[in-house]
Protein backbone atom coordinates (compact mmCIF):
# COMPACT_ATOMS: atom_id res chain seq x y z
CA UNK A 1 0.00 0.00 0.00
CA UNK A 2 3.12 2.26 0.81
CA UNK A 3 4.98 1.87 -2.95
CA UNK A 4 1.38 2.53 -4.66
CA UNK A 5 1.08 6.06 -2.88
CA UNK A 6 4.79 6.88 -3.89
CA UNK A 7 2.98 7.16 -7.67
CA UNK A 8 -0.11 10.47 -6.79
CA UNK A 9 -0.36 11.32 -10.37
CA UNK A 10 -0.03 9.98 -13.50
CA UNK A 11 1.43 11.27 -16.81
CA UNK A 12 -0.01 11.34 -20.12
CA UNK A 13 2.01 10.95 -23.55
CA UNK A 14 -1.27 11.30 -25.49
CA UNK A 15 -1.34 10.65 -29.20
CA UNK A 16 1.62 12.52 -30.21
CA UNK A 17 4.06 14.55 -29.42
CA UNK A 18 4.15 17.07 -32.05
CA UNK A 19 1.81 20.14 -31.55
CA UNK A 20 1.06 20.75 -35.05
CA UNK A 21 -0.21 16.56 -35.16
CA UNK A 22 -1.73 17.25 -32.22
CA UNK A 23 -3.66 20.42 -33.02
CA UNK A 24 -5.01 18.47 -36.13
CA UNK A 25 -6.05 15.67 -33.71
CA UNK A 26 -8.01 18.32 -32.02
CA UNK A 27 -9.85 19.50 -34.59
CA UNK A 28 -10.86 15.84 -35.44
CA UNK A 29 -11.53 15.08 -32.00
CA UNK A 30 -13.71 17.82 -31.56
CA UNK A 31 -15.55 17.57 -34.93
CA UNK A 32 -16.24 13.82 -33.35
CA UNK A 33 -17.97 14.30 -30.65
CA UNK A 34 -20.03 17.16 -31.90
CA UNK A 35 -21.26 14.73 -34.23
CA UNK A 36 -21.32 12.12 -31.53
CA UNK A 37 -23.94 14.30 -29.27
CA UNK A 38 -26.00 15.74 -32.50
CA UNK A 39 -26.50 12.29 -34.02
CA UNK A 40 -27.24 10.02 -30.51
CA UNK A 41 -29.06 12.58 -28.67
CA UNK A 42 -31.19 13.03 -32.34
CA UNK A 43 -31.86 9.62 -32.57
CA UNK A 44 -32.63 9.43 -28.55
CA UNK A 45 -35.48 12.10 -28.73
CA UNK A 46 -36.92 10.87 -32.65
CA UNK A 47 -37.41 7.61 -30.66
CA UNK A 48 -39.00 8.79 -27.55
CA UNK A 49 -41.14 11.41 -29.47
CA UNK A 50 -42.40 8.50 -31.38
CA UNK A 51 -44.32 5.17 -31.46
CA UNK A 52 -40.78 3.33 -31.97
CA UNK A 53 -40.06 3.47 -28.20
CA UNK A 54 -42.30 0.73 -28.07
CA UNK A 55 -40.61 -2.06 -30.81
CA UNK A 56 -37.59 -3.88 -28.50
CA UNK A 57 -35.54 -2.83 -31.63
CA UNK A 58 -35.68 0.83 -31.34
CA UNK A 59 -35.81 0.34 -27.72
CA UNK A 60 -32.49 -1.37 -27.11
CA UNK A 61 -30.73 1.17 -29.93
CA UNK A 62 -32.07 3.90 -27.69
CA UNK A 63 -30.26 2.56 -24.90
CA UNK A 64 -27.31 2.08 -27.22
CA UNK A 65 -27.26 6.15 -27.97
CA UNK A 66 -27.40 6.39 -24.22
CA UNK A 67 -24.22 4.16 -23.63
CA UNK A 68 -22.76 5.85 -26.42
CA UNK A 69 -22.84 9.40 -25.22
CA UNK A 70 -21.76 8.17 -21.54
CA UNK A 71 -18.68 5.98 -22.83
CA UNK A 72 -17.34 8.60 -24.83
CA UNK A 73 -17.76 11.53 -22.56
CA UNK A 74 -15.27 9.82 -20.04
CA UNK A 75 -12.68 10.00 -22.25
CA UNK A 76 -13.14 12.62 -24.98
CA UNK A 77 -13.38 15.94 -22.98
CA UNK A 78 -9.94 14.78 -21.21
CA UNK A 79 -8.78 14.13 -24.13
CA UNK A 80 -9.63 17.48 -26.21
CA UNK A 81 -8.45 19.54 -22.80
CA UNK A 82 -4.87 17.30 -22.88
CA UNK A 83 -3.99 18.09 -27.18
CA UNK A 84 -3.87 21.22 -25.98
CA UNK A 85 -1.86 21.12 -22.79
CA UNK A 86 1.74 21.06 -23.00
CA UNK A 87 1.79 18.85 -20.15
CA UNK A 88 -0.58 16.46 -20.05
CA UNK A 89 -1.54 14.69 -16.24
CA UNK A 90 -4.54 12.70 -14.19
CA UNK A 91 -4.67 11.94 -10.51
CA UNK A 92 -4.72 8.70 -9.16
CA UNK A 93 -8.26 8.58 -8.18
CA UNK A 94 -9.21 9.71 -11.77
CA UNK A 95 -7.35 7.26 -13.09
CA UNK A 96 -8.85 4.69 -11.36
CA UNK A 97 -12.79 5.81 -11.76
CA UNK A 98 -11.62 6.64 -15.62
CA UNK A 99 -10.82 3.10 -15.49
CA UNK A 100 -13.92 1.47 -13.72
CA UNK A 101 -16.67 4.07 -15.97
CA UNK A 102 -15.09 3.07 -18.94
CA UNK A 103 -14.77 -0.66 -18.11
CA UNK A 104 -18.35 -0.18 -17.06
CA UNK A 105 -20.22 1.59 -19.89
CA UNK A 106 -17.79 0.04 -22.48
CA UNK A 107 -19.17 -3.53 -20.90
CA UNK A 108 -22.96 -2.39 -21.40
CA UNK A 109 -22.23 -1.35 -24.70
CA UNK A 110 -21.37 -4.89 -25.81
CA UNK A 111 -24.15 -7.08 -23.91
CA UNK A 112 -26.67 -4.56 -25.76
CA UNK A 113 -25.00 -5.07 -29.12
CA UNK A 114 -25.75 -8.64 -28.02
CA UNK A 115 -28.99 -8.12 -27.08
CA UNK A 116 -29.86 -6.22 -30.02
CA UNK A 117 -28.55 -9.73 -32.13
CA UNK A 118 -31.20 -11.61 -29.99
CA UNK A 119 -33.40 -9.42 -30.75
CA UNK A 120 -33.16 -9.70 -34.55
CA UNK A 121 -32.95 -13.33 -34.48
CA UNK A 122 -36.34 -13.65 -32.46
CA UNK A 123 -37.70 -11.41 -34.92
CA UNK A 124 -36.78 -13.33 -38.30
CA UNK A 125 -36.22 -16.77 -36.98
CA UNK A 126 -39.30 -16.85 -34.68
CA UNK A 127 -41.65 -14.16 -35.77
CA UNK A 128 -45.02 -16.04 -34.29
CA UNK A 129 -43.99 -15.48 -30.93
CA UNK A 130 -41.97 -12.37 -31.14
CA UNK A 131 -44.19 -9.95 -29.00
CA UNK A 132 -44.53 -12.62 -26.38
CA UNK A 133 -40.05 -13.07 -26.14
CA UNK A 134 -39.73 -10.00 -26.42
CA UNK A 135 -42.45 -8.49 -24.41
CA UNK A 136 -41.29 -4.92 -22.63
CA UNK A 137 -40.63 -6.48 -19.41
CA UNK A 138 -38.09 -9.41 -21.14
CA UNK A 139 -36.77 -6.09 -22.59
CA UNK A 140 -36.60 -4.18 -19.29
CA UNK A 141 -34.71 -6.93 -18.16
CA UNK A 142 -32.26 -7.46 -20.70
CA UNK A 143 -31.38 -3.75 -20.15
CA UNK A 144 -31.27 -4.51 -16.56
CA UNK A 145 -28.46 -7.84 -17.25
CA UNK A 146 -26.47 -5.68 -19.79
CA UNK A 147 -25.84 -3.04 -17.09
CA UNK A 148 -25.39 -6.28 -14.16
CA UNK A 149 -22.59 -7.35 -16.34
CA UNK A 150 -21.00 -4.04 -16.98
CA UNK A 151 -20.44 -3.84 -13.61
CA UNK A 152 -19.18 -7.30 -12.96
CA UNK A 153 -17.08 -6.57 -15.43
CA UNK A 154 -15.54 -3.34 -14.55
CA UNK A 155 -15.33 -4.22 -11.03
CA UNK A 156 -13.36 -7.13 -11.88
CA UNK A 157 -10.93 -4.84 -13.77
CA UNK A 158 -10.71 -2.43 -10.96
CA UNK A 159 -10.35 -4.55 -8.48
CA UNK A 160 -7.17 -6.33 -10.10
CA UNK A 161 -5.80 -2.75 -10.85
CA UNK A 162 -6.50 -0.73 -7.64
CA UNK A 163 -4.15 -3.10 -5.32
CA UNK A 164 -1.36 -2.64 -7.94
CA UNK A 165 2.07 -0.88 -6.65
CA UNK A 166 3.30 1.82 -8.65
CA UNK A 167 6.69 3.29 -7.32
CA UNK A 168 8.82 4.17 -10.36
CA UNK A 169 7.95 5.60 -13.72
CA UNK A 170 4.48 7.33 -14.04
CA UNK A 171 4.14 8.24 -17.86
CA UNK A 172 1.08 6.44 -19.42
CA UNK A 173 1.64 5.87 -23.48
CA UNK A 174 -1.90 6.44 -23.61
CA UNK A 175 -4.72 9.04 -23.97
CA UNK A 176 -6.82 7.68 -20.95
CA UNK A 177 -6.14 5.26 -18.44
CA UNK A 178 -6.16 1.37 -19.31
CA UNK A 179 -4.97 -1.89 -17.95
CA UNK A 180 -2.34 -2.39 -19.98
CA UNK A 181 -0.59 0.67 -20.08
CA UNK A 182 -0.79 0.57 -16.15
CA UNK A 183 0.27 -3.12 -15.68
CA UNK A 184 3.52 -2.25 -18.14
CA UNK A 185 4.22 0.85 -14.97
CA UNK A 186 3.01 -1.47 -11.87
CA UNK A 187 6.57 -2.45 -9.89
CA UNK A 188 5.28 -6.11 -9.32
CA UNK A 189 5.41 -9.18 -12.03
CA UNK A 190 1.78 -8.95 -13.36
CA UNK A 191 1.92 -11.85 -15.89
CA UNK A 192 -0.98 -13.77 -13.84
CA UNK A 193 -2.93 -10.51 -13.70
CA UNK A 194 -2.77 -9.87 -17.35
CA UNK A 195 -4.06 -13.55 -17.81
CA UNK A 196 -6.49 -12.31 -16.03
CA UNK A 197 -7.60 -9.63 -17.59
CA UNK A 198 -7.69 -11.56 -20.78
CA UNK A 199 -10.00 -13.71 -19.50
CA UNK A 200 -12.00 -10.90 -18.30
CA UNK A 201 -11.80 -8.31 -21.55
CA UNK A 202 -10.70 -10.33 -23.87
CA UNK A 203 -12.70 -13.54 -23.73
CA UNK A 204 -15.91 -11.65 -22.92
CA UNK A 205 -15.61 -9.63 -26.23
CA UNK A 206 -14.78 -12.92 -28.19
CA UNK A 207 -17.47 -14.81 -26.58
CA UNK A 208 -19.87 -12.00 -27.22
CA UNK A 209 -18.47 -11.70 -30.91
CA UNK A 210 -19.38 -15.47 -31.81
CA UNK A 211 -22.64 -15.10 -30.39
CA UNK A 212 -23.50 -11.84 -32.20
CA UNK A 213 -22.01 -13.82 -35.91
CA UNK A 214 -23.75 -17.12 -35.04
CA UNK A 215 -27.14 -15.54 -34.69
CA UNK A 216 -26.29 -13.24 -37.72
CA UNK A 217 -25.34 -16.59 -39.72
CA UNK A 218 -28.51 -18.33 -38.28
CA UNK A 219 -30.67 -15.33 -39.51
CA UNK A 220 -29.28 -15.61 -42.96
CA UNK A 221 -30.10 -18.96 -43.21
CA UNK A 222 -33.66 -18.49 -42.34
CA UNK A 223 -34.11 -15.36 -44.97
CA UNK A 224 -32.53 -17.21 -47.60
CA UNK A 225 -36.07 -19.05 -48.00
CA UNK A 226 -37.99 -15.38 -48.17
CA UNK A 227 -39.21 -13.67 -50.65
CA UNK A 228 -36.70 -11.46 -52.30
CA UNK A 229 -39.01 -8.36 -51.14
CA UNK A 230 -38.59 -9.12 -47.66
CA UNK A 231 -35.29 -10.67 -47.65
CA UNK A 232 -33.96 -7.29 -48.65
CA UNK A 233 -35.50 -5.77 -45.40
CA UNK A 234 -34.07 -8.19 -43.22
CA UNK A 235 -30.85 -8.19 -44.86
CA UNK A 236 -30.20 -3.98 -44.69
CA UNK A 237 -31.18 -4.10 -40.86
CA UNK A 238 -28.84 -6.97 -40.16
CA UNK A 239 -26.41 -5.11 -42.34
CA UNK A 240 -26.57 -2.30 -40.21
CA UNK A 241 -26.09 -4.33 -36.82
CA UNK A 242 -22.94 -6.66 -38.04
CA UNK A 243 -21.19 -3.26 -39.39
CA UNK A 244 -21.60 -1.42 -35.87
CA UNK A 245 -20.20 -5.16 -34.41
CA UNK A 246 -16.90 -4.89 -36.64
CA UNK A 247 -16.28 -1.54 -36.31
CA UNK A 248 -16.43 -1.70 -32.23
CA UNK A 249 -15.63 -5.45 -31.96
CA UNK A 250 -12.54 -5.34 -34.01
CA UNK A 251 -10.23 -3.19 -32.16
CA UNK A 252 -11.29 -4.40 -29.00
CA UNK A 253 -10.32 -7.85 -29.35
CA UNK A 254 -7.03 -6.60 -31.20
CA UNK A 255 -5.88 -5.10 -27.88
CA UNK A 256 -7.46 -6.58 -25.20
CA UNK A 257 -7.27 -11.13 -26.66
CA UNK A 258 -3.46 -10.46 -26.39
CA UNK A 259 -1.02 -11.06 -23.83
CA UNK A 260 0.20 -8.75 -21.68
CA UNK A 261 1.75 -6.12 -24.16
CA UNK A 262 1.30 -2.96 -25.74
CA UNK A 263 1.65 -1.38 -28.65
CA UNK A 264 1.96 2.17 -30.55
CA UNK A 265 -1.06 1.26 -32.54
CA UNK A 266 -2.84 0.90 -29.71
CA UNK A 267 -3.77 4.38 -29.34
CA UNK A 268 -5.02 4.07 -33.25
CA UNK A 269 -7.47 1.60 -32.56
CA UNK A 270 -8.34 2.75 -28.99
CA UNK A 271 -10.04 5.58 -31.03
CA UNK A 272 -12.40 3.38 -32.80
CA UNK A 273 -14.50 1.79 -30.03
CA UNK A 274 -13.70 4.96 -27.96
CA UNK A 275 -14.55 7.60 -30.63
CA UNK A 276 -15.51 6.62 -33.94
CA UNK A 277 -17.57 3.78 -33.40
CA UNK A 278 -19.86 6.26 -30.88
CA UNK A 279 -20.19 8.15 -33.84
CA UNK A 280 -20.91 6.23 -36.81
CA UNK A 281 -23.45 4.17 -35.16
CA UNK A 282 -26.35 6.95 -35.69
CA UNK A 283 -25.07 7.20 -39.31
CA UNK A 284 -25.12 3.25 -39.51
CA UNK A 285 -28.46 2.82 -37.72
CA UNK A 286 -30.11 6.02 -39.61
CA UNK A 287 -28.91 5.61 -43.12
CA UNK A 288 -30.22 2.47 -43.80
CA UNK A 289 -33.29 2.41 -42.01
CA UNK A 290 -36.24 3.83 -43.63
CA UNK A 291 -38.56 4.00 -39.85
CA UNK A 292 -35.90 6.02 -38.33
CA UNK A 293 -35.43 7.87 -41.05
CA UNK A 294 -39.07 8.77 -41.02
CA UNK A 295 -38.80 9.23 -37.35
CA UNK A 296 -36.49 12.19 -37.91
CA UNK A 297 -38.14 13.66 -40.34
CA UNK A 298 -41.56 13.92 -38.49
CA UNK A 299 -39.39 15.21 -35.32
CA UNK A 300 -37.77 18.07 -37.82
CA UNK A 301 -41.37 18.77 -39.12
CA UNK A 302 -42.87 19.47 -35.88
CA UNK A 303 -40.57 21.65 -34.34
CA UNK A 304 -40.47 23.25 -37.52
CA UNK A 305 -44.05 23.77 -37.57
CA UNK A 306 -44.15 24.91 -33.80
CA UNK A 307 -41.21 27.61 -34.55
CA UNK A 308 -43.53 29.15 -37.51
CA UNK A 309 -46.63 29.00 -35.34
CA UNK A 310 -44.12 30.56 -32.63
CA UNK A 311 -42.91 33.42 -35.36
CA UNK A 312 -46.85 34.27 -36.37
CA UNK A 313 -47.74 34.50 -32.91
CA UNK A 314 -45.12 37.14 -32.40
Amino acid sequence: MENRNNVTMFILLGLSQNKKIEVLCFIFVLFCYLSIWMGNVLIMISITCTQLISQPMYFFLYYLSLSDLCYTSTVTPKLMTDLLKEKKTISYNNCMAQLFIMHFLGGIEIFILTGMAYDRYVAICKPLHYTVIMSRQRCNTIIIACCTGGFVHSASQFLLTIFLPFCGPNEIDHYFCDVYPLLKLACTDTYRIGLLVIVNSGLIALVCFVILMMSYLLILYTISAYPPQSRTKALSTCSSHVTVVVIFFAPVLFIYIRPNVTFAEDKVFALFYTIIAPMFNPLIYTLRNLEMKNAIRNICHHHLFWERKRAQGK
